[in-house]
């Protein structure tokens, strides 16, 4: 049976305790946890740290897997969305290095999947990246299957501003690049964390993943889009994304959601659908950020009992 869950990065301001007993509260089954190391935020969602997995102890993870049991709650995996492949090296190895420490952590809590991005030279061609791809991923994947914890590549190009235009900083935004990333890197702990908001808004079938890549989908993300044709007629599909299409909640975009989980209760996927809230519309305090999830999770309840 699906468990109905939310990603914590959108509740910066509480506690990891805070969080779980919300989640309890408000019958959500899961928690993503977000675990960015601690320090300024490079984006928005990102710098949140609900888990610090760095030198993660023993005891420290029995403590939080009793947290979540309290409260009735699971953690759905633990988030971690950098650039591993970033163009200065220097950095990309940090962000490598936390990624191995996501995934020693996962090991350590019971946590089956660490969702994050494989990266990109946004400046570069997919093929130009591709070596650097084959250089830094296998050797994760090792470290994953040697800790049984999968790897769930979210597929959000990352291309929404000036800065990571023209090519996005996550290589992983469409089927024909993810055969070729599952190919080239053959292991049953190299999957996704889908998102079928990020199919919408470059004009691709949402659906159609579902069935192809049924045996690679380890984690969902629930997060509706917008796209606003009077503004795409102004820019075209050539624009920075963003000034033409708008995040909202499940049931206030363009996904049609029982369609959506029609299809993936076909697949047989029996994982964890974490809302993601990036609705700038409920944004404005924490009340108003609780409050798109508390409503986010009632509309999605009726797809997932």
């Amino acid at each position: 049976m699906m468990q109905l869950g939310f990603v914590s990065a959108i509740l910066p301001d509480l506690s990891l305790k805070e969080v779980v007993q919300f989640a309890g509260e408000h019958d959500f089954d899961a928690v993503e946890v977000m675990c960015w190391p601690r320090g300024k935020a490079e984006r928005r969602y990102a710098g949140v740290t609900h888990i610090d997995v760095t030198d993660l102890t023993k005891d420290e993870a029995v403590a939080i897997k009793v947290l979540f049991e309290e409260h009735g709650v699971e953690i759905s995996g633990l988030g971690y969305y950098p650039n591993p492949l970033a163009p200065d090296t220097e950095a990309a190895q940090v962000y490598i290095d936390h990624i191995k420490e996501l995934i020693r952590a996962a090991d350590l809590l019971d946590v089956p999947v660490v969702n994050t991005f494989i990266g990109r030279d946004w400046k570069k061609s997919v093929e130009e990246n591709w070596p650097r791809f084959m250089e830094v991923w296998p050797p994760l994947i090792e470290v994953a299957e040697q800790h049984d914890v999968k790897i769930g590549i979210e597929n959000c190009p990352m291309a929404f501003t000036e800065d990571e235009w023209p090519g996005g900083k996550n290589l992983a935004r469409s089927p024909k690049i993810w055969r070729r990333m599952f190919s080239d890197i053959e292991s049953d702990h190299f999957g996704l964390n889908y998102d079928p908001s990020h199919m919408v808004w470059q004009q691709m079938d949402y659906l159609r993943p579902l069935r192809e890549f049924a045996d690679k989908l380890f984690h969902i993300h629930a997060k509706d889009v917008r796209v606003d044709r009077h503004r795409l007629n102004e820019v075209g599909v050539m624009a920075t994304p963003l000034a033409f299409h708008t995040p909202k909640l499940p049931g206030l975009g363009e996904i049609d959601w029982g369609a959506f989980f029609s299809v993936l209760s076909d697949t047989g996927y029996d994982g964890p659908v974490c809302i993601e809230v990036e609705d700038r519309a409920y944004e404005g305090s924490l009340e108003a950020r609780k409050g798109a999830l508390i409503q986010a999770g009632r509309f999605l309840r009726q797809f997932v009992p």
